[in-house]
């Protein structure tokens, strides 16, 4: 099975799975097959993060994706400015690209079919056209301004959408020579003569690091999330804050205020925390240790919202696509995909076809930051995706777009499935909150909630004093999240989200 949050990718994995690929080959299908039709979410210029499971071995490997700031990318270079840009020429080259790396990574040791069949629909779709769909039409419109800035970038979106020829060749060259077939010879050169941070040097330097997820547990279920420099950590810091209360009725507004509570506790802890760990020492272990949330704990407020400025500090010492597919042998891939905003940095090498990342705004600028900017470093990473175990068999692959939102999503549909007993199609398609800032000037502590939770339980969250914006009935706001169950008796069960063009597709 395959998930994903468009169908014709879902549908491109599906495929691959019936030719005898793996998991990972089903996943490169449709990742790479989003990151040509669903290009205001995914590109080839953006970073990805796997955690992938092998049945045989019962073990899960965490492979890290994320692009690495250039040699010249330093602060002095930045002197004067309170921050990196969000858009732009600059953070579009701050960053090399990282996902390309993970996927020839990723398929090297787990791919079982030739990487050209793996990438079949991704080159059809660009090199022949691809419907455009109205989710990615309005997305085309509402970043109308930031595109017509960059000719590449107009052309391809504004003036012809629904094709990408030069991606079609960037992605030939992939299937022909690998990694090299991207980070050397003409690609490299195509993406190099961009301008800005990064060179060909860099692009050659770029690659992908095996490692290790991080583990906690939330009442039976084992929790398997991608380590630092990705904000995973606080999935299992928010489910430790909540798990010996009572979260009352699902819907219900004690359900949602104590889990917006955990959520920013777990926040504050990221953003004081969440670094690079080959550059700064995060302190993971402590951080999602039961014993440092039982200390935490003691600052929920049963009665009151908490304001965002007035949670105190603690005292340790020391726009996405997502994508879970699971093979015939139990082997499970859950990997998640990015540029962060919306068309990244809105720029594109028209060389190659390929969109750039801007994920090299999440970099801080202060000196004494542990996410400071530095050469060859990889910045915070919003970017999670996550495995669940039942009894120490494989029960979920779930994950999700949103940039901040998405700890808050695994932890609202972790807590549906295993507190209030929902399936993951229902868990998916449930009303959903998210806290925090969406506009310039909105406050951090901002509650953004669907319509569809009973009224009363708004109501009573307005009463305890959340700062609550009404969303209608289903906002895209609230991110895509989608997923796989793998139940005791071998059956599958796939969720997708109704907020995305997606669709779970059995083989």
């Amino acid at each position: 099975m395959v998930t994903s949050p468009h169908a014709l990718a879902s549908e491109a994995g599906a495929g691959v799975l019936r030719a005898g690929g793996s998991a990972v080959d089903a996943a490169l299908a449709t990742a790479t097959t989003l990151a040509v039709i669903y290009p205001h979410m995914c590109s080839l210029g953006g970073d990805a993060f796997w955690l992938i499971y092998e049945a045989r071995g019962q073990r899960v490997d965490y492979l890290d994706g994320g692009g690495r700031a250039a040699a010249s990318a330093t602060l002095e270079r930045f002197a004067g400015q309170e921050e990196i840009p969000f858009r732009g020429l600059a953070p579009a080259t701050v960053t090399t690209p990282g996902a390309v790396a993970s996927f020839c990574e990723a398929h090297g040791r787990y791919g079982k079919l030739p990487l050209a069949r793996c990438l079949e629909s991704a080159i059809h779709c660009a090199r022949d056209g691809y419907p455009v769909s109205e989710r990615v039409a309005r997305w085309i419109k509402q970043t109308e301004t930031e595109l017509a800035a960059d000719p590449a970038s107009a052309e391809l979106f504004l003036a012809r959408p629904g094709r990408n020829p030069a991606l079609a060749r960037t992605l030939e060259a992939i299937a022909a020579r690998g990694r090299a077939g991207f980070y050397e010879g003409e690609v490299a050169a195509g993406l190099a003569a961009l301008g800005g941070f990064f060179d060909e040097r860099d692009l050659a330097a770029q690659g992908a690091y095996w490692g290790e997820p991080i583990r906690g547990t939330y009442r039976d279920v084992t929790l398997c999330e991608t380590p630092a420099p990705t904000q995973g950590f606080t999935v299992l810091e928010m489910l430790n804050l909540v798990e010996p209360l009572d979260l009352g009725s699902y819907l219900g507004p004690d359900h949602v205020h104590l889990l917006v509570q955990a959520k920013q506790l777990a926040y504050h802890d990221r953003d004081r925390w969440l670094a690079d760990p080959r550059f700064a020492d995060v302190p993971v272990a402590k951080l999602v240790s039961k014993r440092y949330a039982d200390e935490r704990r003691r600052l929920l407020d049963p009665a009151r919202a908490m304001a965002w400025d007035q949670v105190p500090a603690s005292n340790l010492s020391g726009d996405t696509v997502y994508v879970a597919a699971l093979d015939a042998e139990g082997n499970a891939a859950s990997l998640i995909f990015s540029l962060y905003g919306v068309f990244g940095a809105c720029i594109t090498s028209a060389a190659t076809g390929v969109v750039m990342q801007n994920r090299g705004a999440y970099f801080s600028l202060d000196p004494a930051h542990p996410n400071r900017l530095e050469p060859g470093k990889v910045p915070l990473h919003t970017l999670i995706a996550s495995l669940a175990f039942r009894d120490g068999r494989l029960w979920a692959a779930l994950g999700c777009m949103g940039a901040d939102g998405q700890p808050q999503i695994h932890a609202q549909a972790y807590v549906a499935m295993i507190d209030f007993g929902l399936d993951i199609q229902q868990a998916l398609a449930a009303p959903r909150w998210l806290s925090g800032r969406f506009a310039l000037g909105e406050p951090r502590d901002t509650l953004h909630i669907e319509a569809r939770y009973p009224p009363a339980t708004i109501d009573e969250l307005e009463r305890r004093g959340h700062r609550v914006e009404r969303w209608g009935d289903w906002n895209e706001l609230a991110g895509h999240a989608h997923g796989i169950t793998l139940a005791e008796d071998g059956s599958l069960a796939g969720g997708y989200d109704p907020r995305s063009d997606g669709a779970a597709v059995h083989s």
